[in-house]
């Protein structure tokens, strides 16, 4: 690697789609941002903005077969812009990987032995995993001497003690299956949390803070001096607050009354469960402007799936406050979190006597910064921190491989 490369490719390959970010770890700026979607079916979709020549975003339709000549695709928009892949500024690709068990507790220079353990951990992560793997394998393809970073959405995790991690089921059937409770949207938990300590001024070890990611996708998470102690989701991405199709915490009896009573298989279930459930499956919607949109209709099932859903959330900031003794911050974060301003005043609303309140003046100002939008009289600070999961990946990429 020459002393000039600077540059990391952030790939996250999803099963029909690849996003990527070519970014400049000298100050963090983005060079180039992109998505390739429906990968495989008739018509596949690729947009790419390349922000270091000041660009207009190009799109383009046309079928995609696969992952290999997807990144084939993204290489060839980013040589067009100067930025190919054969750079002699790009110091490596850094990888999303949804699932790293308990073996992967940084990031990771991917070499076959640690491919083969992403391999190995498909069955606790059927549905992402695969299209990791299937990323990685084709970056190396493209650039096999170039080093390739696996950055792992579990990892900030793996720092919860047992007594938050295990399940309370029988110890050898758990460790003979890997049972136990994981945790996902890592990087930006991990970035989100710092990021609040440095808006309070504070070193991350010096601050305790409830992290909320609030997207289609939703989790909490308690962090006590910049470690993760406890996270809501678990085994899968499925446990833990109400989500856009997801169900969150639910008796697991109900998966046997359904089998029973039903007569649903194990694939039914999961799909319901999986992409029937949550907003979705309470009133129709999973895009919280729209359910807003039609509460102030007078609608009355939006207005109970919104309800359902914020009483899952006050569950979640009582119990980690417990959790955690001293809260110093609550950051709200991602799509929702950022931009539902209705939401993050619902959570809060009568939680006073735990020291939360949200200023309305503060609170409705629309920004792209980190900010607070709790009263100064506050006992703990309420937050609002956009994450940057790609500026992590890379991040965390160029201190591995950038020195």
């Amino acid at each position: 690697m020459t002393a000039n490369a600077t540059r990391v490719l952030v790939l996250n390959s999803g099963s029909s789609s690849v996003k990527y970010q070519l970014l400049d770890m000298k100050d963090g700026s983005r060079l180039a941002v992109g998505l390739v979607e429906r990968i495989g079916e008739e018509t596949s979709r690729l947009s790419h903005t390349p922000l270091a020549t000041g660009g207009d975003k190009r799109e383009r339709e046309a079928r995609i077969a696969d992952h290999e000549e997807a990144l084939k695709a993204v290489a060839d928009e980013l040589s067009a812009d100067g930025l190919g892949l054969d750079s002699p500024e790009l110091a490596a690709i850094g990888h999303r990987v949804v699932h790293g068990g308990l073996k992967f507790t940084a990031p990771t220079v991917i070499d076959d032995a640690v491919l083969k353990e992403i391999e190995r951990l498909v069955p606790v992560a059927p549905l992402h995993n695969p299209a990791n793997i299937t990323g990685i394998k084709t970056a190396q393809a493209l650039r096999p001497d170039l080093p390739q970073v696996a950055v792992f959405d579990t990892a900030f995790h793996t720092t919860m003690p047992e007594h938050a991690a295990r399940y309370a089921i029988d110890v050898e059937t758990a460790d003979a299956h890997r049972i136990r409770r994981y945790g996902f949207h890592g990087t930006s938990h991990a970035y989100v949390s710092r990021k609040t300590a440095e808006l309070l001024g504070k070193a991350p070890e010096d601050v305790n803070v409830i992290v909320l990611h609030l997207g289609n996708g939703a989790s909490a998470s308690a962090v006590a001096s910049g470690r993760c102690v406890d996270t809501s989701m678990g085994l899968t991405p499925l446990e833990g607050l109400v989500m856009g199709t997801r169900s969150g915490d639910i008796d697991p009896a109900v998966v046997f009354h359904l089998k029973r009573v039903a007569g649903m298989d194990a694939d039914e279930v999961d799909e319901l469960l999986n992409k029937k459930s949550g907003l979705v499956g309470l009133c129709g919607d999973n895009d919280m402007r729209e359910i807003r949109r039609r509460i102030d209709e007078g609608d009355q099932r939006a207005a109970l799936a919104f309800d359902i859903y914020i009483h899952r959330l006050k569950k979640y900031i009582g119990a980690y406050s417990a959790v955690l003794g001293r809260v110093d911050a609550v950051a709200f974060t991602a799509g929702v979190g950022e931009n539902a301003a209705p939401v993050r005043e619902a959570a809060v609303k009568g939680l006073e006597e735990l020291g939360l309140a949200v200023d309305a003046d503060l609170n409705a100002v629309r920004s792209d910064a980190a900010r607070l939008i709790s009263p100064e009289y506050a006992r703990v600070a309420v937050a609002v921190v956009p994450t940057d999961e790609e500026l992590e990946i890379a991040g965390q990429t160029y201190a591995l491989v950038g020195n």
